[in-house]
């Protein structure tokens, strides 16, 4: 199995806090120059959330959408003592060790389905994926879409996969379609949805997706209130994935129908 190459940077400033997100990242300067949004441990939905975003950002990749680079994010205790304002002293405290971060994307715009035009290809891929991860976060109230350069980049994708929120139940969503994919912000402009299905089919295969999950760092499965180890957990993302893509047929009809 080849290897999923992923970067790891130490943050060496906090720029600002991003208040529109409800998990507040952070736009922050890294050790190679560069600026990311970071993507705090720390935060309401935890390791979990890392875990969605690193998964759902790779698989886009994987199926030729624009994604930005992600790279893992080493975070040290110094910067919680010198933040004043005392929520984001918290989140720099609890967030110490190994994060996530995308790679910011200067001047890039959030995409607005009354203004935005978006190639249905691209719409497709991003709507049939979504529902795969059970992605419950595109909507029009918050698109978690980008427009760069004239082309739509897909960010923020760690509401995917919320079966992890209860292992104990996991399997139970194995064989459960979509329904929400209603609510995706691209739904209608989503006509090539079996083209979509085969692109997606085609690039995920099983060794894409098991080297995908094997790059999710140790840590950030690791969880002394659940029962799972974290080879357990691995195993279940990929079972998941697989089982998705065994039924595509059935999401892509769920699409089309709520189309």
């Amino acid at each position: 199995m080849s290897k999923i190459e992923i970067r790891t940077v130490d943050v060496v400033q906090y720029i600002q806090p991003l208040r529109e997100g409800g998990s507040m990242p952070a736009i922050v300067k890294a050790d190679d120059d560069f600026l990311y949004v970071l993507k705090f441990r720390g935060a309401g939905q935890g390791k979990k959330a890392l875990v969605g975003e690193f998964i759902g950002g790779e698989l886009a990749r994987a199926i030729g959408l624009k994604v930005p680079e992600l790279v893992f994010m080493n975070l040290d205790d110094s910067f919680s003592k010198t933040e004043p304002d005392e929520e984001i002293q918290d989140l720099l405290a609890f967030s110490v060790g190994l994060n996530l971060g995308l790679h910011f994307l200067s001047s890039a715009i959030t995409y607005d389905p009354l203004v935005s035009k978006v190639d249905s290809e691209i719409a497709s891929k991003i709507v049939l994926l979504d529902s795969v991860m059970s992605n419950i976060d595109r909507t029009t109230k918050n698109t978690n879409l980008l427009n760069w350069k004239n082309e739509l980049w897909v960010i923020d994708n760690g509401a995917s996969f919320y079966f992890h929120h209860n292992w104990e139940t996991w399997r139970n969503h194995l064989t459960r379609t979509f329904p929400m994919i209603k609510d995706h912000v691209l739904i209608k402009q989503a006509n090539h949805l079996s083209e979509a299905a085969e692109t997606i089919k085609t690039a995920l295969t099983d060794s894409k997706i098991a080297e995908i999950v094997a790059a999710i760092p140790d840590d950030w499965l690791e969880d002394e209130t659940e029962e799972m180890s974290p080879t357990e957990m691995r195993t279940a993302y990929t079972e998941y994935l697989a089982a998705k893509l065994a039924m595509i047929d059935s999401l892509v009809k769920e699409a089309k129908d709520a189309r």
